[in-house]
């Protein structure tokens, strides 16, 4: 589906559909495994226009959805965008490119030297304004009031998006571990292409991602940081699905220890089984005012997948893998 959008969307708020298709074309950008890239110089250009012209409206309460990719954060967004109120971006990476060019884990938009992390130093003044001018464009343009931002890998970033937006709200979707893998494994398995001789993949151009992962996550976690190289040399993409969703996970539930009040960890088992209640508590988080078209599509949306089986993990990764599990376990049941 082009931008998500399919007839039940349409259907339900036709206004949204504006919205919905200037983000995809003018905003989100075109990563390695899709087509359509010849676009993004364009949108580098639009973005630089927009750094420099008046800022066209004021930021608002940003709403950043964070966890591992295909875990529901595609989903949640695209209801979240139903909301009167909301512009939602799907993973605008050529934005954040844009701003800082070593944030490109994947390698679609720059190949030069990345990082994970990001810090609140790494947010400069000049960086800090040109985010408002481009995301207040957005608004402008959108005919929206608050932005939805779904990024995953920002949840490496939290301290560099509050100093760009002090006021930001940040939703951590965590999904079953197992399902994850199997996800991953399928996405690779379909998505994943050659070109050049390269290898473009979940992983990035050429492995790039994993490799920064490993350099750079990794050496932070002290039950894997021992297997560094051996995890380094994993081919089977459940097994690297799993090490990338053991350091999310901890990071997650460390942010939510730390900003109570800025972070909402949303299960995605429990928002299918009871959307309602949970979209409800989302909306009263990020501070959106009650509208039953956004909850209405939620319970006509989402449904509660089917449970993936469990594999055997290798022997560095199987502890790891299932404390985190009980402990994920333990926060939901918080």
């Amino acid at each position: 589906m082009i931008a998500q959008i399919d007839m039940t969307y349409i259907k339900t708020r036709p206004t949204r559909l504006w919205s919905r298709m200037f983000s995809y074309t003018f905003f989100e950008g075109r990563p390695l495994t899709t087509r359509g890239q010849w676009i993004n110089p364009i949108l580098f250009k639009l973005f630089s226009l927009q750094q420099r012209l008046p800022p066209m409206r004021n930021v608002k309460a940003p709403i950043f959805i964070l966890g591992t990719g295909r875990s529901g954060t595609t989903i949640l967004g695209v209801v979240l965008s139903m909301h009167r109120d909301v512009g939602f971006l799907n993973e605008p990476k050529a934005i954040w490119a844009a701003l800082r060019e070593d944030e490109d884990l994947i390698g679609s938009y720059h190949r030069g030297d990345a990082r994970y992390r990001l810090n609140a130093s790494d947010a400069s003044p000049a960086l800090i304004d040109s985010a408002h001018h481009i995301y207040g464009a957005y608004l402008r343009l959108t005919m929206t009031q608050r932005v939805v931002d779904k990024y995953p890998e920002l949840i490496f970033r939290v301290p560099f998006v509050r100093q760009i937006f002090p006021d930001a709200k940040f939703i951590f979707l965590s999904r079953d571990g197992w399902d994850i893998c199997a996800s991953i494994e399928y996405w690779s398995s379909r998505l994943g292409t050659q070109v050049n001789g390269d290898t473009h993949d979940w992983w990035g151009v050429n492995r790039r991602k994993w490799n920064l992962l490993i350099d750079q996550i990794i050496p932070e976690h002290r039950d894997l940081a021992p297997h560094a190289d051996a995890l380094r040399k994993l081919t089977d993409q459940r097994a690297m699905a799993a090490t990338e969703w053991i350091v999310t996970m901890r990071e997650g539930m460390r942010l939510l220890e730390e900003l109570p009040a800025d972070v909402l960890h949303v299960p995605y088992g429990r928002l299918c089984a009871d959307p309602e209640r949970m979209c409800a508590q989302i909306a009263e988080f990020a501070g959106l005012t009650y509208d039953p078209v956004f909850i209405d599509y939620a319970r006509t949306t989402l449904t509660l997948p089917k449970p993936k089986n469990e594999f055997a993990l290798p022997d560095m990764l199987d502890a790891p893998f299932r404390e985190t599990c009980a402990a994920l376990c333990a926060e939901e049941a918080f």
